[in-house]
């Protein structure tokens, strides 16, 4: 059923064969379905082709003529690829809520209801254009060898304990976003900022400690595997829930508080295909919150039982504060003045 292409070359041609824009830097791309000049349905998604294929393939066993071409990129090229490419993609997926909010005000999304969308909580919606479907909490992944014979720390005060009392053996082996690249890890830190003030003592303890900076949570978890790093901050933790070798792994949901991340949907303004993507909409909508459902979020992160106090991230247009031009260098000048110390 799956053809992926792993060639970013290869993918920008078939991308511009395909009437898709190559402006935009993509990741990844993968074919399920049929192949021929059948139906297909095009998705831009921030989520690994791994961690969202099951939605495709539950949808598809449904619509057998079917065919889904799945294109992965982070949320600030996902942003340029539907803000301003225009590129002609059926759904956008992001992790991103606050660029999705803003693609949603500037009237880059359809509207949609249907009685999927009527029954989503008034968390999960904004303006019958975005929609969530996973909460995803943002947490601290470490490695459980590393810490063989070390308490987990279980809070944001603690982990700056634990990292102040072994400076060495933590330098250069913590890891956290690079929020000038990542929309995700700019949005994590924005809103840790607006949960608690501890943000920024951690942020200079990471700093003062060599922090190592990414682009997404993949590439963090695999460090820590790797024993690259010991510790990794704001990971997303379905990402690791998610895997095989999860037992390699410590999830740590922070007990003083967990932000929660809700992963959205739009239909874009120039979908090719509305009705196609409206289906797959109300599909995955059933699938989170329906009789039956089956979240992509791994159930061992139970959130509802959890004893950690969650900030979820409210949909709103509240979520575009810090996307104001000069709030976001501000932001940015006190972040690099943290993490950046030795630049």
């Amino acid at each position: 059923m799956r053809q992926t292409f792993l060639s970013v070359g290869l993918t920008l041609l078939l991308l511009c064969s395909a009437g898709i824009t190559s402006a935009f830097e993509i990741e990844d791309r993968a074919r399920f379905g049929p192949e021929g000049d059948g139906p297909v349905l095009r998705i831009i998604s921030t989520a690994d082709t791994g961690f969202f294929e099951p939605m495709i393939v539950s949808y598809l066993a449904e619509n057998p003529g079917l065919a889904v071409d799945y294109v992965v990129a982070s949320s600030t090229e996902l942003m340029q690829a539907i803000a301003n490419q225009e590129a002609p993609f059926d759904i956008a997926i992001s992790s991103a809520m606050d660029l999705q909010t803003k693609l949603a005000n500037d009237g880059r999304a359809l509207q949609h209801t249907s009685p999927a969308t009527r029954t989503l909580p008034d968390w999960a919606a904004w303006n019958n254009m975005l929609f969530a479907f996973t909460e995803e909490p943002a947490a601290i992944v470490a490695s459980r060898a590393a810490f063989a014979d070390r308490r987990f720390p279980q809070t944001r005060h603690e982990l700056i304990e634990v990292m102040r009392n072994e400076p060495e053996r933590f330098r250069g082996r913590v890891g956290t976003y690079d929020v000038r690249e990542s929309g995700l890890g700019y949005l994590f830190a924005t809103q840790d900022t607006r949960a608690s003030e501890t943000f920024w003592r951690l942020a200079e303890v990471l700093g003062a400690l060599d922090a190592k900076l990414y682009c997404c949570s993949s590439d963090m978890i695999e460090a820590v595997k790797s024993g690259e790093l010991l510790i990794a901050y704001n990971v997303l933790g379905s990402y690791v829930a998610n895997r095989k070798d999860i037992a390699e792994f410590e999830i740590i949901l922070p007990t003083d508080f967990t932000t929660v991340m809700l992963r959205t949907a739009l239909i874009p303004a120039n979908a090719p295909s509305p009705d196609l993507s409206r289906d797959f909409v109300d599909h995955m909508l059933t699938r989170s919150y329906g009789p039956d459902s089956k979240p992509l979020v791994d159930p061992r992160l139970g959130l509802p039982g959890t004893d950690t106090a969650l900030n979820r991230i409210e949909i709103g247009p509240g979520l575009m504060v810090f996307l104001d031009q000069l709030k976001r260098q501000a932001f940015l000048n006190e972040w690099e003045n943290a993490i950046l110390q030795d630049e």
